[in-house]
């Protein structure tokens, strides 16, 4: 075959110059079509699986004042910080997956464990199915729609639904950051600080600074004792009036937002508020233990958490139930699951709500015993905790089924009651809280 070889006139000729110009803005049309696409591919919500922990890179990430709690239903309402004024921002609603987790001061937490008024950082997404759904449903690209009235975008993320909720040292102790302290303003027990958060080892060319208020109710922590401002200012590690640079001292915060003094003053509408200083290890490390605790004894009153994997069905109602234990909880508490360990398993909804419990969920539960128990070698989800439990028991309720949430108890767990509001006995309207209490702004 002989090449094509183009002459100069035609290649300078108008109808060679169209074509090639055409060609040239077809191949332009389909690249941004598909840079384009590849970007709305990146940006699309994630909407999480049945029977799949989601990957976390998918979560869309903000952050926010917690308002309101209904903790029996693992549901409430943050006032998000969006582009805008926040005092200004609606309470948003949000509702936490059965597996996701919630933290506070650096461990294990449920949602009654968090003071109202606590700054959340969320990752979150779509609801898994929005027919059943506990908190309202918005359009996908919420998060992007001015709010108005000086709120800007953002503040209603359509992402509502939870992976992790943790608050300001969670947040910092999980991603290895801490803040540095470098100057305060105070005057009659209160006052301002500016700090900057940063990663504990690398370049300060990630740091945050923020400016953020303090008053005489604000705790901080020295090793084992808490002391106020005004010790501070007796020790003079802190003036009683006046300004003082820090040095980036190293601390951990807890962050909360109340309104702030000088209205029309720049900042005053979104400033946060510092709740607790840690000032060393020991003292956060004692905060963290404290939580881990409450938690631990909580868990044990109320169940583990699991999803049923498989159910390998057997003759007169016997059954060996396959199912992996939830993450996020203390590891004391899965070393109580071992091979050979009597146990009870019990039906649960999404909110986590034992399916049934006139006498306490053990009334109706299946017993029986943990016959194997498997730790997944790859990488673990965040929500899973890797452990996978085989259950063999002698008579397995209706509510023990492939792809349904459960409870599991090891029967050296004590046998409790629960108070009525956490099971939904037989009123399919509790199975899935109707998200009607939520106002509609």
């Amino acid at each position: 075959m002989k090449p094509l070889f183009i002459s100069h006139a035609l290649f300078l000729s108008p109808a060679f110059v169209r074509l090639f110009v055409c060609s040239f803005i077809l191949q332009a049309n389909a690249a941004n079509e598909l840079g384009a696409n590849q970007q709305e591919h990146e940006t699309v919500p994630y909407r999480p699986e049945a029977g799949k922990f989601p990957p976390l890179e998918k979560a869309h990430s903000y952050r926010g004042e917690l308002v309101f709690v209904d903790h029996a239903n693992r549901r409430g309402s943050l006032r998000v910080e969006g582009t805008g004024k926040f005092y200004r921002n609606d309470p948003h609603p949000f509702a936490m997956l059965p597996y996701g987790i919630v933290r506070y001061q650096g461990a294990p937490a449920d949602l009654r464990d968090v003071p109202l008024g606590t700054v959340m950082h969320v990752r979150a997404y779509l609801p898994p199915d929005p027919k059943t759904s506990a908190v309202p449903v918005l359009p996908p690209d919420s998060k992007s729609k001015d709010a108005g009235h000086y709120r800007g975008t953002g503040i209603f993320p359509a992402e509502n639904h939870v992976l992790l909720l943790e608050d300001e040292p969670s947040h910092c102790l999980r991603e290895g950051l801490v803040w540095k302290l470098q100057e305060l303003e105070v005057k009659n027990g209160e006052g301002a600080i500016t700090a900057t958060r940063e990663p504990k080892h690398g370049s300060a060319a990630k740091s945050v600074t923020q400016q953020m208020t303090f008053d005489s109710a604000t705790r901080i922590w020295r090793g084992s004792e808490r002391i106020g401002v005004a010790r501070m200012a007796e020790e003079a590690a802190w003036p009683a009036d006046g300004k003082k640079k820090l040095g980036g001292q190293l601390v951990h915060l807890g962050i909360t937002w109340k309104p702030a003094p000088g209205e029309g003053l720049a900042g005053a509408f979104t400033r946060f508020h510092i709740s607790d200083i840690w000032l060393d290890e020991t003292a956060i490390k004692q905060a963290t233990q404290f939580q881990t605790e409450t938690h631990k004894a909580f868990i044990r009153s109320r169940w583990m958490p699991a999803w049923v994997d498989a159910v390998e069905y057997s003759k007169f109602g016997r059954a060996t139930v396959t199912a992996t234990l939830f993450g996020g909880m203390d590891a004391s508490l899965y070393t109580d699951f071992q091979k050979g360990v009597q146990a009870q398993m019990n039906g649960a909804e999404n909110t986590l709500k034992h399916a049934g419990g006139h006498y306490g969920p053990s009334h109706i539960a299946s017993s029986g015993q943990i016959t194997a128990m498997i730790k997944a070698s790859e990488k673990i989800p965040l929500g899973s905790s890797g452990i996978q439990i085989q259950f063999r028991t002698d008579l397995i309720i209706e509510g023990i089924r492939p792809g349904r949430v459960v409870r599991i108890r090891p029967q050296t767990w004590p046998s409790t009651q629960v108070p009525r509001e956490e099971y939904v006995n037989d009123n399919l309207e509790e199975r899935f809280p109707t998200p009607a209490i939520f106002p509609k702004y």
